[in-house]
């Protein structure tokens, strides 16, 4: 029997969620009709010029397949086009000097008829490159990209001959246009990866050995820490600083180190700038925190009386808490900043420095989402899921999913009342919710599903029964309860993680973030942190959106 899997950093209605438009894939609609590229011709080929000769079928199937179609097309207009048809379906017709539509169409089937033999010639060209064994005589055999840039010119030209035909029965002269209908045959993006951009905009993190930066995330759950957690690190970059991971004792932050690689951190940048609370104590004989500059204004730092009681309960000292920007007490939304006015705000001689929560902080949001983040580093990325949980991720999707599946972030628990003071509901109704997701069921041709889910079984249950693409329903796969003879998640309960809230949650997201599509819910930090993920691992793909985006639900209910 199924389990719901863990998203136990969601349960927050509000401090969990995030606007939409923190991070916008792009919209499908867009792309299906944007201009096709090489790229989008891209399958799965051999490598090898022999092998992609197998896999173009073998050379009597290439060549019936090739010639044929052409061959006719050919001779129907060898015979004299639409002159030879039989007089009950033949198109009317007159003297081409009396008649200048006559002229016209046979000014079109000659120009076809041109077109079609240099399609046959350079489809005879490729046909005998990729013939295997090749001819003694025959050129170099081609290669991949060759392969795709030939084929995309007898797409072209087969485009010209369907235009070159059309051409007599538009509504006056001229070819197709680009909004002709001809355009949607041509090959789009798909569900293919997108590629990850060469050049990042980078800093270099040197921190000082004596200076550091205390990490403070109060709001939110998991997910919510994270994102602080990454703007502390940009912060620290910025400021020349050792970030100081904080405590789990007594509940005062998470234990990071539980679900996140943090050697990967300092590996990726080469030296020792991120540090636990049992490191930091190890270094220094009085622990405190020497300057309390808050950048949220109103509260100060996000922190309230608990929160300060339980630092100085770990027997941090600490001076007067100040705001770097009082003014921004008054505002209702977060200023946005740049480097220019953060840095002048934060430079200090203070040995430990803390600045409090940040996950509100509009500070260089452009520079921060960038695919690897805003730092110069070896790896793909610097948070990312321990390694043990990464094992496990890939034993669970070899073991249940397969090299193909999508991967879905059902987000219900909170999200009805959240959703529905929002100026556009993201909670959807589940007919509709199905609806959306077999469109991108039907472009990613794929077989199955993982449901990364806090709905309860009614409304799983009810998804399942409407997820039915060609007469076959696609399995909605959830992690099982844990058993003692299964293997893919016995990394985990061998190392004592198994069963812990944060583990089996970042196992989630991991999940979802090695998907071939990713579909996720509008406004939820847990799918916005699954988006950082592939944007950087580079597994995000042309079909990723968020559920049912651009819609609006088809039902809404009254507020209470």
């Amino acid at each position: 029997m199924d389990r719901e899997p863990s998203v136990s950093d969601e349960d927050d209605d509000l401090e969990t969620l995030v606007p939409q438009n923190h991070t916008k894939p792009p919209s499908p609609t867009s792309r299906s009709r944007s201009s096709f590229s090489v790229s989008a011709l891209r399958p799965a080929l051999p490598s090898s010029a022999a092998s992609l000769g197998h896999a173009l079928w073998s050379r009597r199937y290439l060549l019936l397949f090739v010639s044929l179609p052409v061959l006719f097309i050919v001779l129907f207009f060898s015979l004299g086009g639409a002159s030879s048809l039989p007089a009950s379906i033949r198109l009317p017709s007159a003297d081409p000097a009396a008649d200048p539509a006559a002229s016209r169409m046979r000014e079109a089937e000659l120009h076809a008829l041109y077109l079609l033999r240099s399609q046959r010639s350079g489809l005879l060209s490729l046909f005998n490159r990729t013939a295997s064994p090749a001819p003694a005589n025959a050129s170099t055999p081609i290669s991949l990209s060759d392969l795709q840039a030939a084929l995309l010119s007898q797409i072209k030209i087969n485009r010209e001959i369907q235009a070159a035909l059309l051409s007599t029965h538009h509504s006056g002269a001229g070819n197709a246009t680009e909004e002709d209908p001809l355009d949607l045959d041509l090959p789009g993006p798909g569900c293919r990866r997108k590629e990850l951009p060469y050049n990042r905009r980078t800093i270099q993190w040197n921190p000082k050995k004596d200076r550091f930066l205390f990490a403070i995330c109060v709001s939110g759950q998991m997910s919510n820490h994270l994102i602080c957690l990454e703007k502390h690190i940009f912060f620290a970059a910025l400021l020349g600083r050792i970030l100081v991971l904080p405590s789990s004792i007594d509940k005062v932050d998470y234990q990071y180190d539980r679900v996140l690689d943090i050697s990967n951190i300092n590996d990726c940048i080469g030296r020792k700038v991120v540090i636990t609370y049992r490191e930091f104590l190890e270094k220094r004989k009085k622990v405190s925190i020497d300057q309390f500059i808050c950048y949220a204004a109103s509260p100060p730092c996000f922190m309230d009386e608990d929160y300060v009681k339980k630092l100085k309960g770990l027997g941090i000292s600490m001076g007067k808490i100040e705001a770097a920007w009082p003014e921004d007490a008054k505002l209702k939304e977060p200023k946005k900043r740049f480097v220019g006015d953060i840095t002048p705000k934060f430079t200090t001689e203070a040995e430990v420095l803390a600045i409090g929560d940040m996950f509100y902080a509009d500070a260089e949001e452009e520079w921060l989402m960038q695919p690897g983040g805003p730092l110069a580093h070896k790896c793909k990325t610097l948070i990312q899921p321990s390694r043990l949980i990464m094992l496990t991720a890939q034993r669970f999707v070899q073991t249940f999913l397969g090299g193909n599946y999508i991967a879905l972030h059902f987000r219900r628990h909170g999200f009805l009342k959240f959703c529905n003071v929002k100026k556009e509901s993201c909670f959807f109704p589940i007919p509709q919710a199905a609806e959306c997701i077999l469109r991108i069921v039907e472009k990613a041709n794929a077989p199955v599903i993982y449901l990364s889910t806090d709905a309860l079984e009614s409304e799983t249950n009810l998804l399942q029964s409407l997820v039915v693409f060609n007469d076959r329903q696609v399995p909605l796969v959830k992690r099982p309860v844990h058993q003692n003879s299964e293997k893919w998640d016995a990394l985990l309960y061998r190392n004592h993680m198994g069963g812990d809230a944060q583990v089996e949650a970042m196992l989630d997201k991991t999940i979802c973030a090695l998907s071939n599509v990713f579909i996720g819910s509008s406004g939820s930090t847990f799918t916005e942190d699954i988006f950082r993920l592939r944007r950087s691992w580079g597994s995000m793909s042309y079909c990723d959106e968020y559920l049912c985006q651009g819609q609006l639900p088809n039902y809404i209910a009254e507020q209470d």
